[in-house]
Order: structure tokens, then sequence, then C-alpha cells
């Protein structure tokens, strides 16, 4: 389909530096002139002699490329004239106006679907277009482009808060296709779209039948050990059940030499930092990811060591957040140290480390740090709990075994994964540069457009993966594509 794509056959010059030129029958104009703005400032209350309303809000639409009724939203009240003003219609273009970083302005969203009582809230703008000029279809995909945030990103004001002004939103250039060409535009956009994100389910699928696997192999070498036949005891212990006869059951805290907590605070962190304070977000089971970690300077890196100076072996441990409870070593001469909602232990000489740290990453010890779980919405370990985590202990020799063991037999999933990751990344690339080509006129796909088969829907459920009758991943050549749409 997108190795069908050409260019137009005749260009212009569109007058704007950064579009060039566009196909010679397109026009270029303002926002203003194809489009009406409505900013609300209706928020989250309640207030007698008002209506009640549903709020589409700012994390609505950041979060959804197309707003529907059945969506969950805020409740609130708001005057007969703010809804009559603010009420969305189908085909309305929202988009994030102002937020804390300013590539997050000029999110759009497409109103899919409308009902009396949804309105448009704070920190949106609300752009109904004018029909017998610009689609939302085309005017969503033209803001979803590089092209369309690019001008939204470099208007954007502000200090700790960016935002945009009015005149700037209804000055943004755009270029302005025939409207059965921007019907043409959205309907084959909105296929590719669908496929792609089929493509993307379906590798996410798979990363988690693969991570599932590998939680699968590590459980079972930890807590039942090589030997299939080795006779088996209760372990005593309610989430582990039975372990090998020969094995003991002990305390975290009496096979780690030291257990260190962060400091209860956020460090100053530099980018011409030299030392990487590892996150909750740096870490996953058996690997810290020192190359996205954010960086401090010398002076943070002491306070945030006064505690403990990570070595090579030691284990880090998230204890809070959305990703709690994950363990993986400190690289070998790496110098580092730990950031806010980490921990560090330092495993005693006369047991193995690695070992150690694969079984904090089981379900059993998950489970004991579950247990004792405290909040909602930033759940974390008590210290205590995690001092007292109850682990199994083979030989020192059986937990070296164990150790070789996993860390072969993880090599060919953890390659499955990583494959898998960079297709989706591909995917994504591709989607980005698609969408950019298309909507500035760069490639025409009218002609392909109008072969398309009717869709049951715009758009694709967690649930949904590949069609039978669409290609497999496997058959895409990605990287081919990315370059036939940069040629």
């Amino acid at each position: 389909m997108i190795g069908e794509l050409k260019p137009y056959p005749a260009m212009k010059d569109s007058g704007v530096e950064w579009l060039g030129e566009v196909p010679e029958h397109w026009e270029v104009r303002r926002l203003r002139n194809v489009a009406g703005l409505r900013v609300s400032n209706i928020d989250k209350h309640s207030r007698d002699g008002e209506e009640p309303v549903r709020l589409c809000n700012y994390v609505d639409v950041y979060k959804h490329d197309r707003i529907t009724p059945e969506m969950a939203f805020m409740k609130a009240t708001a005057t007969r004239a703010e809804v009559e003003r603010f009420r969305l219609h189908v085909d309305d273009v929202l988009i994030t106006k102002d937020s804390e970083t300013w590539n997050d302005i000029g999110v759009p969203s497409l109103v899919d679907g409308a009902a009396d009582d949804l309105v448009s809230g704070y920190h949106l703008a609300l752009l109904r277009p004018f029909q017998d000029r610009i689609k939302g279809g085309f005017l969503f995909r033209m803001f979803q482009s590089s092209a369309g945030a690019y001008q939204f990103h470099v208007e954007a004001k502000g200090v700790t808060r960016y935002g945009l002004a009015h005149g700037s939103i209804k000055s943004v250039a755009l270029p302005v296709p025939p409207i059965p060409e921007q019907a043409a535009i959205a309907r084959f956009l909105d296929h590719a779209d669908r496929r792609i994100r089929r493509y993307i389910r379906a590798k996410q699928k798979l990363i988690k039948l693969l991570e599932e696997q590998k939680q699968a192999i590590i459980h079972r070498a930890v807590t039942r050990g090589l030997d299939p036949d080795v006779p088996l005891k209760d372990s005593g212990v309610e989430w582990l059940g039975e372990v090998p006869e020969h094995w003991k059951v002990v305390r975290l805290k009496f096979i780690a030499a030291q257990i260190a907590d962060c400091l209860h605070a956020t460090p100053v962190y530099s980018e011409d930092g030299e030392y990487p304070a590892i996150r909750t977000a740096d870490v996953q089971p058996g690997k810290v990811n020192i190359e996205s970690a954010r960086r401090v300077e010398e002076r943070q890196y002491q306070r945030w060591t006064s505690r403990m100076v990570p070595q090579g072996g030691d284990i880090l441990y998230s204890r809070e957040g959305e990703r709690f409870g994950i363990a993986a070593p400190v690289p070998e001469g790496s110098r580092l140290c730990i950031s806010q909602r980490m921990m560090t232990f330092r495993i005693r000489a006369e047991h193995h480390a690695g070992f150690i740290m694969w079984q904090i990453n089981t379900r059993h010890v998950y489970a004991q740090a579950a247990a004792d779980q405290i909040g909602a919405a930033a759940p974390h370990v008590n210290v205590g709990r995690i001092r007292n985590f109850e682990l199994v202990l083979p030989p020192r020799w059986e937990q070296e075994q164990i150790d070789e063991h996993i860390a072969a037999a993880l090599i060919a999933p953890d390659k499955a994964i990583e494959q898998a990751r960079r297709e989706i990344r591909l995917l994504r690339e591709l989607r980005t540069r698609l969408i950019a080509d298309v909507v500035t006129g760069k490639l025409d796909v009218r002609q392909v457009a109008a072969r398309l088969p009717e869709d049951d829907g715009d758009t694709v459920d967690e649930a949904d993966y590949l069609d039978e009758d669409e290609p497999a991943l496997e058959d895409m050549d990605l990287e081919a594509e990315l370059e036939e749409i940069e040629a």
C-alpha cells in the first residue's frame, strides 16, 4: 500500500519557509480562515443553578486520538451559555493549549461522537472547522504531523508552564487541499494508522508473552533449582510453597552486609553531570539502563552516596511508585548513585549476589512486598518489610550454577524482545513520517484511498491484533518503507 504512493505531478512554492513546495492545486491558509476558535475556562466545580456536564479535559485529549461519549469524563457544572458555546460537535478538533512541557503543546484529538452534556474543559482550545473549507479529519492529522506540531512548539511561551496565545493558534499556516482530497487523505491515514497500531499491538503482545516466559524461567530456577528430581519440603512461606529439601529459608537482613535507602528528596540533575542517578524508570529485572539515566554532578553524587557508595555486583531495588519491586545489578566498573524511590543491597561474600538479585525479582518476593504496600497514588514498600523479605538459600555452589543457568536461558527471549521493540520503534517512525508527508503534499494518496475497503471503525481496541487477511509484520521491510518515503 505505502509502496504505491507517488509524488504529485505538479508542485508550487507554498510561500511558507518550513513547508516548502505543495501540490499546485492546493492552497495555504491561516487557521483563522478555515476554523473557529473557542477557548473554554470551565473547570471541575459544582455550583447551584448550573447544568451538570461531562468535562473533556487535557488528559482526555493527551491520551486519546478520538473523543467519544462512551469515554469516562470528569463531572462538573456549567452555565447554559457555557454549555451552548463549548458543547462538542462531531468533527471538532481539540488541542492542548498549555502544559508543563513545551512538546506537549498542540496535541490534537478528533471529536468522533457528541452528546448534549459533553463540553470542552480548561487547558484546551476547541477548533470548529468551517465545513466548506476544511474537514476535522484532515485538520486533526495536520496537527498530528511534525509540520503542525512545529508551529505550536515555536509559539509556546512560558517558564515553568508553557502556553499558546489565541493569536498564535489562529495564525498557524495550513496546506489546504480541495475538500474531496482532504477526505481521501483522512481516509488513507486512518486506514494506515489502524494497520500500524495493530502491528504494534501484536508486537506488544509478543513482548508480554516473552516477559512471562522469562519470569517463569527465573521463578522455576530460584525456587526449585536445576535438578527436577530433587526431594522437596514445605518452605513455611505462604507465597513460596515447596522448595528443595536441602535449601534454607532466610531473611534478607541476615545475608546482606548493607541495606541502604535513598535520601527522601529529589537530586538536582544536570545535563553535564558525570554520574548516573538511577531512578525506577531506569531498572528492569536483571538490568539497569545507565544510558537512559539522568545525571548529577560531583557535589550531588557525594550527597546521594553518603549512606552507601554502590559497587559492582550490588543490587539496586525500586521500592516506590508503579514500578516497585524490581531488582537489577550494579554493572562492574560503574560509578552511579541511587535517586529517589531506590535502595541498594550489598550481599555478604559467602553468598552469590546474582542469585539473590534474581530471587528478589520473583513472584514470591513481590507478593511479600505487595502485602505491605502503602499508598494508592504512589505505592511504596516499608523498609522494615524489605529487610525481612523471606528468601530461599541453596549452597553457594548451587547459587552460582542457577545464576549461570538463568543468564544463559534469558539470552534468546531477551534478543526476541529487543527485536520486537526495535520493530515497534520503526513502526512509530514510519507512522510519523507517513502522516507528515501525506498532509503536506509530498505523497499523493488519492488513487490508493479510492481502492480502500470499508473499515469497521476509526480506533483500535487493546484486544485488536493483526487481521488474518493483513500481511504479517515479518513480511514488511520497515527500513525499506522508511527509505522509500524519504526518497
